[in-house]
């Protein structure tokens, strides 16, 4: 996905630079390959990760990507190949997740999002390890994915430090957080007054909440109210959260009357809107808008990953 949208050929051809420059010891094909592969990080089917060694002498940082697919659908194996290879070059290691789909009855939200969560504290339980500096753990996601990045950027630290479970007591915080056309918010309500036209009913919009009918989405219960905001990353966004890149490339301005179920769901309206409460906190952020590739903004992949490596260690709770 990444490829399709942001600079093909440019990342083609770092991809072809990066394969003359290899890891010693290892063969560019080998590269490529998880350094750990499949690896249960929790109970569900689909708690499985993929880990990329950036084989440095010292602790590195952690960058995790998590995939998109409207909740529904995507694997970890999505992440590009010159991904690896750029954060291998850069000295940073790779993780690339899978995470509980939805199907609006017996996993609704946020049960993704707490799959990622501990996929986080999982890894920096691997640590010593796995030679990972823990105080610089990065996410980073596309779509459904960058919204779980923002959720668990912006979520209170999970870590519970009496917990028999050894990985629950690690700490969630993150010290950056990249999406890529991400959704701020989930609650159709804010959606449709966010965004406009039929952003609002896009199937998954329905299933992650197990909701069944338009009237239902619109109309909901207090239980219902409470699911959509611990559902949304927005919901959580306090002045002590991490660094954030957003990318958003889809047409800008306001849906045509004639939009289709879903059409808007990745519009710039949702980066607007963070950026407008980051800046109101005084977080670091930055907000790429690309206007359906009207407004061309160079290497943004490459901005993004800097950004997430320049970030600062987060201090840890002991």
């Amino acid at each position: 996905m990444l490829n399709r949208i942001f600079h093909r050929k440019t990342w083609i051809f770092l991809a072809i630079i990066l394969f003359s420059r290899s890891v010693p010891g290892q063969t560019p094909a080998a590269m490529l390959h998880p350094t750990h592969g499949d690896v249960v990080y929790g109970p569900e089917k689909r708690n499985v990760l993929d880990f990329y060694d950036a084989h440095t002498r010292k602790p590195a940082p952690l960058l995790i990507h998590i995939h998109g697919g409207s909740f529904v659908e995507g694997d970890k194996t999505e992440v590009s190949p010159a991904t690896v290879q750029v954060m291998r070059y850069a000295g940073m290691h790779l993780a690339s997740i899978n995470y509980s789909y939805v199907d609006g009855e017996h996993v609704i939200f946020p049960a993704p999002q707490h799959d990622g969560a501990r996929a986080v504290q999982f890894l920096r339980s691997k640590a010593e390890e796995w030679n990972i500096d823990p105080t610089r753990v990065a996410c980073y996601g596309e779509s459904a994915g960058g919204g779980i990045a923002l959720w668990i950027g912006f979520h209170d630290d999970m870590a519970d430090p009496d917990n028999a479970d050894p990985v629950l007591r690690q700490s969630t915080r993150l010290s950056a957080v990249g999406a890529i056309e991400a959704q701020a918010t989930y609650d159709p309500i804010q959606t449709r007054e966010l965004i406009g036209g039929r952003a609002w009913e896009h199937p998954s919009m329905f299933k992650i909440f197990g909701v069944k009918t338009a009237e239902q989405a619109l109309h909901p219960t207090p239980a219902l109210r409470r699911l959509y905001a611990e559902g949304s990353p927005i919901t959580f966004l306090t002045k002590d959260d991490p660094p954030v890149f957003t990318i958003y490339s889809e047409p800008d301005g306001p849906l045509p009357l004639n939009a289709k179920p879903g059409q808007g769901i990745h519009h710039p309206n949702f980066g607007r809107l963070l950026k407008k409460r980051m800046d109101e906190l005084g977080i670091e952020n930055v907000f790429i808008n690309r206007d359906g590739g009207r407004n061309q903004t160079g290497d943004v992949l490459g901005q993004m990953y800097q950004f997430l490596k320049d970030q600062p260690p987060v201090k840890l709770p002991r």
